[in-house]
């Protein structure tokens, strides 16, 4: 008998590290930002002090979120080249690949970014913060073949990411619940996209470059990708009578149901239910209920049929529809939020660094005996 390598299948379970930045406390089904339960923050506290938690350490007083808030509209501009990189790419590019393309860019007119110290890497972490809705902006713009609309700093981050995307003044309503979906999907601890940045910056990479890598991550529809997919299932429904048929025809097809499900909570994604309050709200108060109302016949049939509870990706995709976003720019926007969080990580990763250098278990033939070709 041979002792078999402690592994579990993607690492569940499995402590990867230490960190004092996020805690998903799956006990109670919460989410715990540097002790801040997420769900107050998501209400109460604008994004830019979830940003500044995260990545300065601490909840800002008055005169460091009036800084803070400064220095995001300093830095809200990307340079001419980056610019026409981000028009020149292929408009069958998805957004994700262009905001990969921009953040890389970026790089190159940053004076920190051969930096990893502490307060190199919190420099660096508010630009990107500030860039990424300008290159998304910028995109958006591109491919509506219109002219791109300058940051307002009269407007606060989720304000300005609305009106760089739309091209239109968003009311207070929709900047309320931008800053909702900002502040629950700023941390998530050690997901896939962050171990990644985790990962790079354990090689004493940079923080570009740990971004870069965890944007390439979220992409994918079992990370960031889900709310696109879930508001794709929605537009195919179309109407909240067809809803229970269609699911129980999915489920007998064994198809994935994007939204669904989380491998740490237990009972309830407490960032989804924040965010389904307050989004149908504002769907009552815009007499547009008609995703929200497919949306619910899913939920409740999903809940019925496999016991499953929406993770936050499900009502965000009909929430940033109800704002007018187009849905390939869903995942960018998660990454506008999430930024905060993986630049929080890189700074703690390169704070007390170590190589993160798994093992493996080898599966393969052992004891080959070589020849050469005849």
């Amino acid at each position: 008998m041979t002792d078999k390598p402690n592994y579990q299948p993607g690492l569940e379970g499995i402590i990867a590290g230490e960190s004092a930045i996020c805690k998903v406390r799956a006990d109670v089904d919460k989410l715990i930002y540097r002790g801040y339960d997420t769900s107050v923050l998501a209400l109460e506290a604008e994004f830019e002090e979830t940003a500044h938690l995260l990545i300065e350490g601490r909840l800002p007083n008055k005169v460091e979120l009036s800084a803070f808030k400064k220095e995001l509209n300093t830095h809200r501009i990307i340079e001419k080249p980056t610019i026409e990189l981000i028009r020149a790419l292929p408009n069958t590019m998805h957004p994700m690949d262009v905001l990969r393309c921009g953040v890389s860019a970026c790089a190159g007119w940053d004076p920190d970014v051969g930096d990893n110290s502490h307060d190199a890497n919190v420099r660096k972490a508010i630009r990107l913060t500030s860039k990424i809705p300008v290159i998304l902006g910028v995109r958006q713009a591109h491919l509506e073949k219109r002219n791109p609309v300058y940051p307002d700093p009269t407007l606060n981050h989720a304000g300005n990411l609305l009106w760089l995307l739309n091209g239109k003044k968003p009311d207070e309503d929709a900047i309320r619940i931008m800053n909702t979906s900002l502040t629950l999907y700023a941390e998530h601890g050690f997901n896939a996209s962050t171990f990644t940045a985790r990962v790079c910056a354990s090689t004493l990479s940079d923080l570009h470059s740990a971004i870069t890598g965890a944007i390439g991550t979220l992409k994918g529809p079992l990370h960031g990708g889900a709310n696109e997919a879930a508001m794709a299932m929605l537009e195919v429904i179309g109407d909240a009578s067809k809803a229970e048929a269609w699911v129980m025809e999915a489920l007998a097809q064994k198809k994935k149901i994007m939204g669904f499900g989380h491998r740490v909570y237990r009972t309830c994604d407490s960032r989804s239910v924040t965010l389904k309050a307050e989004g149908l709200k504002l769907a009552q108060k815009r007499g547009d209920t008609k995703y929200s109302e497919i949306a619910e016949v899913v939920e409740q049939t999903m809940k019925r049929e496999k016991n499953l509870f929406t993770n936050v990706d499900f009502p965000c995709a009909w929430v940033y529809k109800l704002l007018g976003l187009p849905v390939d720019t869903y995942t960018p926007i998660f990454a506008a939020a999430r930024v905060t969080g993986w630049s929080a990580h890189v700074i703690e990763q390169h704070d007390n660094n170590r190589l993160i250098r798994p093992s493996e278990d080898y599966t393969g033939p052992m004891e080959m005996e070589y020849k050469k070709p005849e």
